[in-house]
């Protein structure tokens, strides 16, 4: 028998092929893929290059799923912050939705498995870092180059490299990010330089609290910042965590701006261009975390361990 889209899409309806119309044939190099895809669906720590959407850069493990943009997204300005998907399944979604998007399926809205309706924007979503001078942030744009360390297991690893002029001069992030299963919360291991040289450079660490909609909350003992809204009737937690021996300031920062508000957790690299953090969220319709009370002690305890 002959296999089609529609043939396997029968047998195995979790899964989809980008681009393939109904009735289209299957060669066996494709069908062993599909086979492949079958095993993927067990929960995994998985992040990838997605040229076919604008060069993102997308993460996820059990529990959370992120995004970046790439050196031929569309956005203009300092769209380096970090998009969050939310999703309530286990199982990969990331190759799933950005297939289903392709052909028409819209991952904005929830067919069951959860959703993008985070807006980041040119703001510093769930965790961006911006170079911050007389208490004024100077994000990157675009991540210019990416490698996978490590993808498919119980760890995904990854290295994006920021540059971009600030009025220190030129800057450069070579920002090494990990997500493990079961965790809410991605790892930043950064090394900065300034005009080539690593560098002890003044660094804020932002997350967006979309023009006011978010309640903001931060524990200087804990080196926590953290944020509360409620999108489409779920409430949403975002935080961030570094050493409290680094944390310098917590600033909460209004804005008229459309994207520009945020709370900022303040710090530096130290004099080897390094710097130490986590960040990530909840999402209340994912069914373990359901109140910011939950939320920043769940952030609280990660920051004792």
């Amino acid at each position: 028998m002959k296999l089609t889209c529609r043939t396997i899409g029968l047998i195995f309806p979790a899964l989809f092929f980008a681009g393939c119309g109904e009735g289209q044939p299957v060669g066996e190099e494709d069908a062993v893929v599909e086979e492949k895809e079958v095993i993927a669906q067990e929960p995994m720590a998985f992040g990838r290059f997605v040229p076919e959407r604008e060069d993102d850069f997308a993460w996820e493990n059990d529990k959370v799923a992120f995004r970046v943009y790439g050196p031929n997204s569309k956005g203009v300005g300092p769209v380096s912050g970090v998009d969050a998907w939310f999703k309530k399944v286990d199982y990969p979604i990331v190759d799933k939705w950005y297939a289903e998007s392709l052909a028409g399926k819209s991952y904005h809205k929830d067919h069951g498995e959860g959703h993008d309706i985070y807006h980041v924007g040119s703001s510093r979503g769930v965790g961006g870092t911006a170079v911050w001078v007389d208490g004024v942030a100077y994000p990157a744009a675009m991540f210019k180059h990416y490698e996978v360390l490590r993808s498919g297991e119980d760890v995904v690893e990854f290295t994006l490299q920021y540059e971009w002029d600030t009025p220190l001069g030129a800057v450069a992030e070579s920002k090494t990010i990990s997500l493990a299963l079961g965790s809410q919360l991605y790892q930043v291991d950064s090394v900065f330089t300034l005009d080539g040289e690593l560098a002890s450079l003044p660094i804020a660490i932002g997350l967006s609290t979309h023009n006011e909609a978010a309640e903001v909350f931060s524990s200087r003992e804990n080196g926590r910042i953290s944020t509360w809204e409620i999108m489409d009737s779920n409430g949403v937690g975002t935080g961030v965590l570094m050493a409290s021996e680094r944390t310098q300031e917590i600033i909460h920062a209004p804005s008229e701006e459309k994207d520009a508000s945020h709370i900022w957790l303040i710090t530096s690299s130290d004099d080897d261009g390094e710097l130490n953090f986590s960040a990530g969220f909840a999402w209340q319709a994912a069914g373990e975390i359901g109140s910011i009370d939950r939320w920043n002690a769940y952030l609280d305890s990660a920051a004792s361990q």
